[in-house]
């Protein structure tokens, strides 16, 4: 046994070492300044072909100011809010402390409590990688802070080096970004919305951050930054910081913050380009937002100048041909989302996210949610009857030519031969937007007229979480996905541009697909960050059916719904797509070159929510194949102007014909209707002058709209459809009762993940 005196002893040594590592440990830090943690550089972005597109970074937006500039009600802001002790206390929180490092040695999250010292000394380390060492030293520093530093330098260096969202690093440029006034300006009540951002701007910035969380929408952002408002003003006035005049006066009204403002360069195209490749990088390595924000990032993306800029001209010109806002109010707050991107790929070589920072337009729209596609989902459900047919092939897939009810205002049979019930137990109908007798038809000549009866029994038929899957491997993200009712069947999912452009391109490319991708190398300090090889090359559906998907889609162009992109003067093919009211219209088309998805829709720009384009454009409505086709086919042309025409794959014989599909099996629990008998059918490619006249090219009109039937996801619908792309932002889906979407991550970043 060890005596007393060793025991004693080594203890004594083993303090004493404890003591002078802690002394060699202090003496070796410095303290941190401000200045040097200001400093930032650009970013430069740079198009497909090397060149410089826009460098663009926070230089500009970051200026120190001294604590006399800084108001009162700001200081006591965070003081009451993140630490009441802040002019008493050390400047070090040990059990903070302690339980960051219990946490780091679990392998845990290092975050502990931090004193507004150590956050202080956190915002001055150009290095945030979560090490022991740099927890160790962060501590030292923060302790020597703490002794040598005055209270009110600590202060300041803290307001001055904090992240308060919208690039906006410290206080002065925190104040120009929200409120367009200077620190010293600042009210008490935007000082307390100031000091709420410190919990995190993404969560608490009532513009919403959805791109870098789902969950930052400007709703529930709103909520949060209010509560949090709110409180702070209240612990000011508790701690005896503001008195009962201010507060009453403070507390009165929230101050709602200015929106975004254009920057130096990021006008037209640029700033979505710059929003795509920006979320991209962030959801494809370990560069925090912090980290990318403080600059010298070279970042390389897929897209094409001469593309961008000739997708861009072909919105303008259909929307200076089309558009009289200045005339009709009923063409105010049309809006567009394009993207195009390569098949067998998955480079996004040109989007059109909206009419630019410069014109208060902050939403990427080829990056968004909300927008339904339409009947541009038919193809899905085509492609899902192709692979695995239907309860009554016996796995045996169908062939195109198959034949389904297509008359108007049918009953969607169950697969034991009973009828489909909403909600309150009604028989549900599905409506044609004509109530012309089509009988039973082929599914080929389903998809040239866009006729929605076949379709939806179809996808019941298939059963809808077939139609789910294949639509997921064909790109589309699962947090886009609307509900698995019959209306899912016609587009009541929201993904974004870049998801459906991506998502044809399998049909392209026989398919095989790869995730769309907007960034090919991230470098920094001359070193190439890791995360950004191409995405590969999967084969996410048989040749054979997106062959036969492409023929079908082919003849849409040439006979059916899409004829205005016959003008493009090649091998096209493509679906339109319109929805319930009118609410927004598609186009997606391709070559074996290029996929290019046009969505328009109209937004009320209070709240957001979708608006019918009933009478824009003079038209009764507009559907996909109208002003959609056009920009399409204007933005195709120049676009593969030099380009071969390779044409597509022959699309092989597949599938079983099956006729009259649909006809009860068992003995339905009633009698069908006599407009659901067997009817003449109209050949698969009717040619100008054929007896039966050929429907309008409109393909909605939904149970919502036609019936007045309805259920709580249950109900059906028509061409209601369903945006990142993303990963990300409004416009808001105007709730049906069938539907719904929770829209995308898609966009330009969460692409893999994400966006691209």
């Amino acid at each position: 046994m060890p005596s007393w005196k060793l025991v004693a002893g080594l203890c004594v040594g083993f303090f004493g070492g404890m003591v002078a590592v802690a002394g060699v440990g202090f003496a070796m830090v410095g303290i941190p300044s401000e200045q040097a943690a200001a400093r930032s550089e650009n970013n430069v972005y740079y198009w497909e072909d090397g060149t410089q597109m826009v460098a663009t970074g926070n230089g500009a937006n970051r200026q120190n100011v001294t604590i006399d500039k800084i108001p009162k009600s700001m200081q006591w802001a965070v003081i009451s809010a993140e630490n009441k002790t802040f002019y008493e206390d050390s400047g070090v929180d040990p059990m903070g402390i302690a339980r960051a490092l219990a946490n780091m040695a679990r392998g845990g999250d290092t975050q502990g409590g931090s004193t507004i010292t150590q956050q202080f000394v956190k915002n001055t380390f150009l290095s945030q990688e979560q090490t022991l060492t740099r927890k160790f030293r962060e501590m030292f520093i923060s302790i020597k802070v703490g002794s040598k530093m005055d209270k009110d330098d600590i202060l300041q260096g803290y307001l001055n080096t904090s992240y308060y969202g919208r690039g906006a690093y410290g206080i002065q440029a925190a104040a120009q970004t929200y409120y367009g006034k200077d620190a010293v300006e600042l009210t008490d009540s935007e000082c307390a919305f100031l000091a709420a951002l410190l919990k995190g701007p993404t969560y608490f910035d009532p513009m919403g951050n959805e791109s870098i969380d789902t969950s930052a929408t400007e709703t529930a952002n709103l909520k949060r930054s209010k509560y949090r408002w709110n409180w702070i003003l209240g612990e000011m006035h508790k701690d005896g910081h503001l008195s009962d005049a201010k507060y009453q006066e403070a507390i009165k009204k929230y101050p709602m913050p200015q929106g975004l403002k254009a920057t130096k360069g990021m006008t037209g195209q640029i700033s979505y380009l710059v929003d795509t490749a920006k979320k991209y990088v962030l959801a494809h390595s370990d560069i925090s937002q912090t980290q990318f924000d403080k600059g010298g990032y070279q970042i390389y993306t897929t897209f094409e100048k001469s593309k961008v800029d000739a997708l861009a001209k072909a919105v303008k010109k259909i929307e200076k041909d089309r558009l009289k806002p200045d005339e009709r109010e009923l063409d105010k707050y049309v809006q567009f989302g394009a993207a195009s991107v390569k098949p067998n790929d998955g480079a996004i070589v040109a989007l059109y996210g909206g009419a630019g920072y410069e014109n208060d337009h902050f939403t990427n729209n080829a990056d968004t949610q909300g927008v339904p596609v339409g009947s541009t989902w038919k193809p899905f459900v085509l492609a899902a009857a192709m692979q695995y047919g239907t309860y009554k092939s016996d796995g045996e897939g169908l062939s195109p030519m198959s034949k389904y009810n297509g008359d108007d205002h049918l009953k969607v049979r169950e697969q034991d031969g009973t009828y489909y019930l909403n909600d309150d137990k009604s028989v549900f109908h599905q409506e044609n937007e004509s109530d012309y007798p089509w009988g039973y038809i082929t599914l080929r000549k389903a998809m040239e007229q866009s006729i929605n009866t076949p379709f939806v029994q179809l996808g019941w038929d298939v059963g809808m979480r077939k139609v789910r899957d294949v639509a997921e491997r064909s790109g589309i993200l699962d947090a886009s996905f609307a509900t698995l009712n019959p209306s899912f069947a016609l587009g009541t999912s929201t993904p974004s541009a870049i998801r459906m452009a991506d998502a044809y391109a399998t049909f392209a490319a026989s398919g095989k697909r790869a995730d769309p991708y907007s960034v090919v190398a991230v470098k920094h300090n001359g070193k190439e960050e890791p995360g950004f090889t191409r995405p590969k090359v999967t084969q996410a559906m048989p040749a054979p059916i997106a062959n036969n998907v492409t023929d079908v889609l082919e003849n849409v162009i040439e006979n059916g719904t899409a004829q205005k992109a016959k003008a493009l003067g090649r091998t096209a093919a493509g679906k339109t797509g319109t929805t319930d009211e009118n609410k927004s219209a598609w186009f997606v088309g391709y070559t074996q070159q290029l996929s290019t998805s046009i969505a328009m829709f109209r937004e009320n720009p209070k709240d957001h929510k979708l608006l019918s384009m009933n009478g824009t454009a003079g038209e009764d409505s507009i559907h996909g194949g109208d002003v959609p086709t056009e920009v399409w086919t204007e933005y195709m042309k120049a676009a593969l102007k030099g380009e071969t025409d390779p044409g597509f794959p022959e699309a092989t014989e597949i599938g079983e014909v099956q006729d009259q599909v649909g006809a009860p099996s068992p003995t339905p629990s009633f009698t069908p209707e006599p407009s659901e008998s067997a009817t003449s059918t109209p050949s698969p490619t009717p040619t100008k002058g054929q007896g039966k006249p050929t429907p309008t090219a409109s393909e909605t009109c939904s149970v919502f709209e036609c019936n007045d039937v309805g259920g709580n996801g249950s109900s059906g619908g028509s061409d209601t459809a369903g945006t990142d792309g993303g990963v990300t932002s409004s416009p808001t889906p105007t709730p049906t009762e069938g539907g719904g979407s929770n829209g995308n991550g898609n966009g330009g970043g969460f692409f893999g993940g994400s966006t691209g």
